[in-house]
């Protein structure tokens, strides 16, 4: 046995081999404990036969299915096409569990938080509105930053929710004709005052005959929401904002242009990460989850969407995101 041999056959991971014929003619000793099985069953059988039964059939039918539950064990598996088929599986059963327990703990703090948040909020606003009394501008200055400290944590609290939901497959959507022009005209009134604190000046054009999506337009709302805010958020005083929704014969596409830090180009990899902020942002703004780019991503994900970027650092970035048309 040749040294490279006797290291795929004693490898960690599963490994199959499919040559140009589309025969199976390489299977490791950890493939065979995987699918329970033994090698002298499958060898020599063409990708045809491998379909048709057996624990190999589900992923070969439908190469996107990157897992299989495999006598109780979740096994993910990788495809490279190369001259010839390799299949890598590996066991992930344990990292399952601990993502579950993870997401479990999160949504457990997350709403056990909720509730005592929202009653501070409530509370702070009364005393701002002088329901208990009248208050002095100190007073006042005080409750203010505290209230929008407490606003940050509702953020906070809510975009770990929505992660916690999303990753349980719990994240319900309900689409319905959705007029996308009057949703971003509805949240660019939401941030009027926000841009005016930085003399940021927010427009809207819109391009083409259709302008109707089926989405989930709260959800839509929250990616809208999340865009805007960062626009305004990492730009420089006095810049601009331009929103643009146009439409093509399939797909409607929302991009929101600003002309503030950019994202470096060695971290652009990572911006649609959970919990990741670049390092110029970090700079200009400590505070921030990291999370509503991750979001954003699930969301147009889940609509059979697009999002992507262009950006410059020091010079602004776009953000895009595509949605398939209202069908007639």
């Amino acid at each position: 046995m040749t040294k490279e041999k006797n290291i795929i056959t004693n490898f960690i991971d599963g490994i199959l081999f499919l040559d140009e014929k589309e025969e199976l003619v390489l299977v490791n000793k950890k493939a065979e404990k995987f699918l329970n099985t033994s090698k002298k069953n499958i060898l020599g059988k063409n990708l045809e036969e491998l379909k048709k039964t057996g624990p190999l059939k589900e992923m070969l039918t439908n190469f996107s299915k990157k897992e299989v539950t495999i006598n109780g064990k979740t096994i993910e598996a990788s495809f490279i096409n190369k001259k010839g088929l390799l299949i890598i599986l590996r066991d992930i059963t344990k990292e399952k569990m601990v993502k579950q327990m993870r997401n479990e703990f999160v949504s457990i703090v997350a709403h056990q938080l909720r509730t005592p948040i929202s009653s501070i909020k409530w509370t702070l606003k009364m005393f701002l509105e002088e329901s208990f009394g009248k208050i002095n501008k100190e007073q006042e200055k005080y409750l203010e930053k505290v209230y929008t400290v407490n606003e940050k944590m509702v953020e906070l609290i809510n975009d770990l929710l929505n992660i916690s939901r999303i990753e349980e497959g719990r994240y319900v959507y309900k689409p319905t004709a959705t007029n996308l022009a009057s949703l971003i005209e509805e949240n660019i009134k939401q941030f009027k005052e926000k841009a005016k604190e930085k003399e940021i000046n927010i427009s809207f054009k819109k391009e083409g005959s259709c302008l109707e999506a089926v989405v989930d337009p709260e959800k839509i709302k929250l990616v809208l929401q999340n865009l805007i805010d960062n626009a305004i958020k990492y730009n420089d005083k006095g810049g601009s904002i331009l929103i643009k929704l146009t439409s093509d014969k399939k797909n409607l596409t929302v991009s929101v242009k600003d002309t503030g830090l950019g994202i470096p180009k060695e971290q652009q990899k990572k911006i649609f990460s959970k919990f990741f902020r670049a390092k110029n942002v970090m700079k200009s703004d400590s505070e921030g989850s990291g999370l509503g780019l991750y979001i954003n991503k699930e969301i147009i994900k889940a609509h059979k969407g697009k999002i992507w970027f262009q950006s410059v650092e020091n010079k602004g970035t776009t953000f895009f995101f595509s949605l398939p048309l209202a069908k007639k």
